[in-house]
């Protein structure tokens, strides 16, 4: 049976915490070794290893090298960055021609939509339950850094935007809680209306944050308007060959009528659906 990496950063103290409340929760598991972890547990009621790394999030190319053979996924644990408290999860990837957070430029971490909605709907409801939703914002974000080149399923799960938030208790609780949820309960049967990949909106989108929420779409890689120019057929081809359920549409926001026109092309070649949200 396949189980998932639950990884983080040992200097990173959002994702630290957030071990440590699933060690709270769940207790200390039994003791594993994993190729270059300092700290690692292995519970075997939600299927999951956790581990600590030295190196920051971004640069963890190695754990398809790092992980057992059994690992289907990876969960990254992790701060965010920005200008005001979030929650947040996101895809690794670099759909332009720069990679200056890790990662390869032009290149996508691969997804899978149904574990990406289970933890952000059950995120969103334990963060909503400890009243954190008065203090943070609760958002996906589009796909940005790395790493980009691993051979399973990775998406992360985040508290911003500043080191009083990476440090807020209450927050990693809500994280361990969503994650502990979410690994025991499974998410095969999660409720998907479709599974898209979606374009447009800011870095925080808030239509597709809502469509996520609300009308139970499941996402695949988002692409801001940020890299709409830089933004090709072949990087929509990558996101689809990427997920590993299979693409229904490609859902987008106001758009330029370019990018559109490539999108109804690249769709049309696909054989998806080309939706306005």
């Amino acid at each position: 049976m396949s189980w998932v990496l639950l990884a983080y950063s040992l200097g990173d103290p959002a994702g630290k915490g957030a071990a440590d409340a699933i060690r709270e929760l769940k207790g200390s598991g039994s003791p594993c070794s994993i190729k270059g972890a300092v700290d690692c547990n292995s519970y075997r009621e939600m299927r999951a290893y956790l581990a600590g790394f030295r190196e920051d999030n971004i640069y963890f190319e190695f754990l398809d090298e790092a992980a057992p053979d059994n690992v289907a996924a990876y969960i990254i644990l992790s701060r965010h960055s920005g200008g005001k408290p979030s929650l947040t999860l996101h895809y690794p990837g670099n759909p332009g021609s720069k990679a200056p957070y890790g990662g390869r430029p032009r290149e996508l971490a691969i997804a899978w939509p149904r574990l990406m909605a289970a933890l952000a709907r059950t995120y969103h409801d334990t963060a909503a339950g400890k009243g954190l939703l008065q203090r943070y914002t609760f958002t996906l974000e589009a796909t940005h850094h790395g790493p980009t080149s691993l051979r399973k399923p990775i998406v992360f799960i985040e508290i911003g935007s500043s080191p009083s938030e990476w440090r807020d208790p209450e927050a990693w609780t809500a994280m361990a809680e969503a994650v502990v949820e979410v690994l025991e309960h499974g998410w095969s049967r999660e409720q998907c209306s479709g599974i898209v990949v979606g374009v447009g909106d800011t870095h925080y989108p808030v239509k597709h944050t809502r469509a996520l929420l609300e009308e139970e779409l499941c996402y695949s890689h988002i692409f801001s308007r940020h890299v709409l120019p830089e933004l090709t057929p072949s990087i929509v081809k990558q996101a689809v060959e990427k997920t590993i359920e299979t693409v229904d549409a490609i859902v987008h926001t106001k758009i330029p009528g370019s990018t559109r026109r490539m999108l109804a092309d690249t769709a049309r070649e696909l054989g998806l659906k080309l939706e306005k949200l």
